[in-house]
């Protein structure tokens, strides 16, 4: 992915007071520097606040919230947003990427740290909803298949995924240009280590047999009703997450 460099004004090579930088002077061959060192440490915080600020925004109001809503987010002008990212699909697939490497890391983490498969599914749950991480998560490793009307209820799967009967193997068929929110890599990665938690769970009978990988997904991505207060917020998020961590959970019969 190509990131556009910022474009500078030749008036910001201007010093304070309309001179031009006394280290400009002739002879001193270092003219360049005094005024450069100040603009990359400019531009690179003008990343920093749109990225934050696509977060926050693409986390309240989906993908399709407008890059004008990012720009007063950052405080920063539309053109400034432009700069960085020079469509709006670059910036929602860097913001993807982002999240869905930090998942497949949250995931992996619970995994190699806890040893009993449901404190491991459970702690990757706790960790990735407080996190706000799924809400960021790509399309297509969201949207959820459903039968055609009539047929019988096939157990839903995540997006583009496929598993060979019997082998417990999830594999990730790329999708058309449409769906490429995040490379098949970054999507196959996450969907992988999400399956041995979920697998890891079911054998263990701690998870309802028709849990899959993609149910998993929903449960990250489901967030509690925003409120005003932060403390209301964290415990109303941490109830819910409770309840559908009741609703995954296997039960003697």
């Amino acid at each position: 992915m190509h990131v556009q460099g910022s474009h500078w004004s030749s008036a910001s090579a201007i010093a304070p007071g309309g001179a031009m930088g006394g280290a400009m002077s002739a002879g001193n061959g270092r003219g360049d520097r005094p005024r450069t060192a100040p603009l990359r440490v400019d531009a690179q915080r003008n990343l920093e606040h749109v990225l934050r600020a696509a977060r926050e925004v693409f986390g309240e109001l989906g993908y399709g919230a407008p890059m004008e809503d990012v720009a007063r987010r950052a405080r920063v002008g539309v053109g400034t947003v432009y700069r960085r990212f020079p469509s709006k699909d670059v910036l929602v697939r860097r913001i993807a990427e982002e999240e869905t490497s930090r998942l497949t890391d949250q995931a992996r983490a619970a995994l190699g740290q806890e040893d009993e498969p449901w404190s491991a599914l459970s702690r990757f749950l706790r960790t990735s909803v407080a996190s706000g991480a799924g809400r960021l998560l790509p399309p297509q490793v969201l949207r959820v298949g459903v039968a055609d009307e009539g047929a019988a209820f096939e157990e839903a799967r995540v997006p583009q995924q496929r598993m060979e009967p019997g082998s417990g193997e999830l594999r990730l068929v790329p999708g058309d240009s449409s769906d490429a929110a995040v490379d098949d890599a970054g999507a196959a990665a996450l969907l992988e280590v999400v399956g041995q938690l979920v697998e890891r769970a079911r054998a263990a009978g701690e998870l309802r047999a028709d849990v899959s990988v993609s149910d998993v997904l929903l449960v990250i991505a489901t967030a509690a009703p925003s409120l005003p207060d932060a403390a209301q917020q964290a415990a109303a998020s941490a109830r819910l997450l409770d309840i559908l961590l009741e609703g995954l959970r296997s039960r003697p019969v």
